[in-house]
């Protein structure tokens, strides 16, 4: 009978255990369909010619025209200045809202978060209204105004994680910080900071790429006069060079992968001993 019964039991495990695989099948499919599938493709056509032959054609292409290599060098810039001006907005305004003394029932939080709601294109569309009636336009200050809509549209993409790492401050290391003789300068750089340093890791990853392959706020808000390079991949698409385009979407998730490369150390070293000093 106890044989009867651990062979049933062992039955059931296993069949419970295959259910729980099953639920792995639909997001491996969709793993294939919409991420390794599109990523293959874009390799092929980068080292492709229009012929369908193996070239370095838009390997060369890229490296030998300084229009290409100035907007790379213009969207790191432009990603770089709006990811730093999230940060020193969005970082103090973060700690504001953590405090629950404060912000007792996170309301104030969703009032930030709220224009994340809205339409991508219609809060761009409606920053370029209220520019030039502020008259900052394109026509006379293409890159204010695109910086200025840059740090509009990611700033929550800043405050979001700053303020869910913020969250989870130990109090007790801040307060023990300050009982020793630490005045608020050491108390933050010693204490406040290293624990929040994955909050800024993530800011950080959530802002600066997107910035530089956006092209639907450059090319509202200054007229066409700023050429991002998610602006140059879409022309390149929009005009039927799919080798062209394929090679700087490619460059792009080398970035990706290099900027995720670097940080999964400082977020595994923070994770296991965030704001030990």
């Amino acid at each position: 009978m106890k044989s009867n019964s651990g062979a049933t039991t062992l039955k059931k495990f296993s069949l419970f255990a295959l259910k729980r695989k099953n639920l792995c099948i639909p997001y491996g499919v969709f793993l294939v369909l919409f991420i390794i599938i599109p990523i293959l493709l874009i390799v092929f056509y980068a080292f492709t010619d229009t012929n369908g032959y193996f070239s370095f054609e838009s390997l060369v292409n890229f490296f030998t025209t300084w229009t290409k290599i100035n907007v790379l060098f213009v969207s790191i810039f432009i990603a770089l200045l709006t990811t730093l001006i999230c940060l020193l907005i969005g970082y103090p305004l973060a700690y504001f809202l953590a405090d629950k003394k404060i912000n007792k029932n996170a309301v104030l939080v969703t009032l930030f978060i709220a224009p994340m709601w809205i339409n991508f294109v219609l809060r761009t569309g409606a920053t370029r209204d209220l520019l030039t009636w502020l008259g900052i336009n394109g026509g006379n200050h293409p890159y204010l105004a695109t910086l200025i809509g840059m740090v509009y549209n990611y700033l929550p993409f800043v405050i979001l994680p700053l303020y869910t790492t913020m969250l989870k401050l130990d109090k007790s290391q801040i307060e023990a910080a300050a009982d020793l003789g630490a005045n608020p300068f050491q108390v933050f750089t010693k204490s406040i900071f290293p624990q929040t340093i994955p909050g800024i890791i993530s800011a950080v990853l959530m802002t600066f790429m997107p910035t530089m392959s956006s092209y639907v706020i450059s090319d509202l808000l200054s007229e066409g006069k700023i050429t991002l390079f998610g602006n140059y991949i879409y022309l390149d698409f929009s005009q039927a060079m799919w080798n062209d385009g394929s090679f700087m979407a490619l460059i792009m998730l080398v970035i990706v992968g290099i900027s995720m490369f670097l940080t999964r150390g400082v977020e595994k070293e923070q994770g296991r001993g965030s704001g030990l000093w």
